[in-house]
C-alpha cells in the first residue's frame, strides 16, 4: 500500500473516490470504503449556500465514520465567504478541507467557482490561503488541465495553491471544455507532479488496475482517484488493490453480488435522505449497475421508472434471471 500524507494525515491505500455531484453521495461513499477506497470526498457544496444558513448545503457537508476518511469539498470564488464557509464546515468534523477548481458545470463556473478559477491563478492562491489560514485541518485543491487546449494552466495554477498552503493537489487531465470526454492528457499531471513538492494525485479515466497503474507510472503521482468508473461498481477499488499490489487482476463479481450491492445502496438512500428523493435518484444509480449485463438496455429502461423499493427488488430479480446463476 502506498501512504499519502496530506498535511498531519497519513492515508494508506492506492485510490480515492472522487467528488461527483449529485452522484457521490453517502450510501456510495460508505460502499466504496468497504470495498477499499483509501479515502472519499464529499458533494461539492456552495460556500455562499453555507453562509447563507442553507440545509440542504449543511446536509451536504455531514461526515459519519463509515466514510471516513473524508473531506469536505466548497466552490466559490470569494475568498472571505470561502474562509467562512470552511470554518462552518469544521463543525461537521471532515479530515480535510477540499476546494473545487474543476467543476465544469455551467451553474458553477458561470459564478467564477469550479473551473472558472483555472483561468485566475492569482485569485486560486487568495481563496487558498484565505482557507488555510481558517481552519486547522489540511486544504487540498482540486483542479482540470486549464479552461480550454489553448491554456492549459494547470502548472501555474498548482504553484499559486501550493504558494497559499495546499497540503495537496489533485489534477484532473481534462480540461473545462472537454467536461468528461477524451482523451485524458496525463502529460499535464506529470508536469503538475514536477513542479510542486506537495503530493499529487491523479484524475481521470482510472477504471481498474492497469489503468491506475498506467496513470502512477506515466504521471509519477503519489495517488490516483477513481470518478466515473466507481458508480455501480465499487468493488473496483478491491480490484486496483489487488493489481498495484500484486498483480492480480480480479474478476468482476457475481451477478447475484452486484445485485445485492445495488439493494444494500438503495436501502442506505433511502434511509439517509428523504424517501421519495432518494428512490428518484435511485433511478441512475441502479442503471450504472446494468452495465455490462445481458439485457442491459431493457433494464435501464425499466430503472428510468423507479418508483418504490419494490421496483428496485423487481429490476434486480430481472437481472439475475437475464444473466443466470454464476
Amino acid at each position: 500500500m502506498r501512504i499519502l500524507k496530506i498535511g498531519h494525515l497519513a492515508i494508506r491505500g492506492f485510490a480515492a473516490l472522487a467528488p461527483m455531484a449529485g452522484v457521490a453521495d453517502r450510501a456510495l461513499r460508505e460502499l466504496c470504503i468497504e470495498h477499499g477506497a483509501a479515502f472519499t470526498v464529499g458533494e461539492l457544496v456552495s460556500s455562499k449556500g453555507i453562509c447563507l444558513g442553507d440545509a440542504k448545503s449543511a446536509e451536504l457537508l455531514r461526515c459519519f465514520d463509515a466514510e471516513r476518511p473524508f473531506a469536505c469539498q466548497l466552490f466559490g470564488s470569494d475568498p472571505a465567504i470561502m474562509a467562512e464557509a470552511a470554518r462552518r464546515a469544521l463543525r461537521f468534523e471532515p479530515d480535510f478541507i477540499d476546494i473545487n477548481m474543476g467543476c465544469p458545470a455551467p451553474k458553477v463556473a458561470s459564478n467564477g467557482g469550479g473551473s472558472a478559477l483555472m483561468k485566475d491563478p492569482r485569485l486560486a492562491g487568495q481563496i487558498v490561503r484565505a482557507v488555510v489560514d481558517a481552519v486547522d485541518r489540511p486544504v487540498t485543491v482540486k483542479l482540470r488541465a486549464g479552461w480550454d487546449a489553448n491554456n492549459k494552466n494547470a502548472v501555474q495554477v498548482a504553484l499559486h495553491c501550493e504558494a497559499a498552503g495546499a497540503a495537496a493537489i489533485t489534477v484532473h487531465g481534462r480540461t473545462r471544455d472537454q467536461m468528461y470526454a477524451p482523451p485524458v492528457d496525463l502529460s499535464i499531471i506529470r508536469d503538475v507532479k514536477a513542479a510542486v513538492k506537495v503530493p499529487v494525485i491523479g484524475n481521470g479515466d482510472v477504471v481498474d488496475g492497469p489503468s491506475a497503474k498506467r496513470m502512477y507510472e506515466e504521471t509519477g503521482c503519489d495517488f490516483a482517484m477513481v470518478g466515473r468508473a466507481a458508480t455501480g461498481a465499487p468493488w473496483i477499488f478491491k480490484q486496483i488493490n489487488a493489481y498495484l499490489e500484486t498483480g492480480e487482476i480480479l474478476p468482476e463479481p457475481p451477478i447475484e453480488t452486484r445485485m445485492e450491492l445495488l439493494l444494500t445502496q438503495v436501502r442506505r438512500m433511502l434511509r439517509y435522505k428523504d424517501p421519495h428523493n432518494a428512490i428518484l435518484e435511485a433511478r441512475k444509480h441502479a442503471a450504472y449497475y446494468m452495465r455490462g449485463l445481458r439485457g442491459a438496455a431493457q433494464l435501464r429502461r425499466k430503472c428510468g421508472a423507479i418508483s418504490s423499493m419494490e421496483d428496485v427488488e423487481a429490476i434486480c430479480a430481472a437481472a439475475l434471471q437475464a444473466n443466470g446463476p454464476s
